[in-house]
């Protein structure tokens, strides 16, 4: 067989193809679009009227938030997450309340998001949580996040309170 007409008839073919992938590449995001994450936070810390407390001291707590997020468009969109959180002391382990939080997210260039959210807590807490969330690593089917978390809680007949944390997550 003549391999320069094995190239002229591939040639064609090829440029198709690469002409279909760059237009795919170029086409907007379709919108609206529901995506999905889970992550991991850690608590470092709160602040009530009687001072600091870590969150490494006589006792952990963790929590794995997951959640949904319908996406509008961009800029902007509406998140809901669960977090049970696990609480252990004294060598005990068990989930010490669920969190329910609800957000809008306001989404700016560069993988980075900031996340208003209200928040509901089965314990009896209640409040909301700004959240800054930053993309680390953008995959084709799979984005890894950084957050920083700051809830404010009221309620349940305690004082009010505000920690940080830090949240890794992996988004789909």
């Amino acid at each position: 067989m003549n391999m320069n007409l094995t190239v002229r008839s591939l040639l064609p073919c090829i440029i198709l193809v690469l002409f279909y992938l760059s237009a795919k590449a170029q086409q907007p995001a379709m919108y609206p679009r529901i995506t999905g994450y889970f992550s991991i936070v850690n608590p470092i810390g709160t602040w009530t009227e009687h001072g600091f407390t870590s969150n490494f001291s006589n006792v952990y707590t963790v929590a794995f938030p997951f959640g949904i997020n319908l996406l509008k468009s961009d800029k902007f969109g509406v998140s809901f997450e669960v977090a049970p959180a696990l609480r252990t002391e004294n060598h005990i382990s068990k989930v010490s309340s669920v969190l329910f939080h609800p957000g809008a997210m306001f989404r700016f260039p560069h993988g980075f998001t900031f996340i208003g959210r209200l928040a509901f807590e089965t314990n009896g807490r209640f409040g909301f949580t700004p959240v800054f969330n930053q993309v680390i690593k953008k995959g084709k089917d799979v984005s890894y996040f950084l957050a920083v978390p700051v809830p404010f809680r009221f309620g349940n007949n305690q004082s009010g309170s505000f920690g940080t944390g830090l949240q890794f997550g992996v988004s789909f």
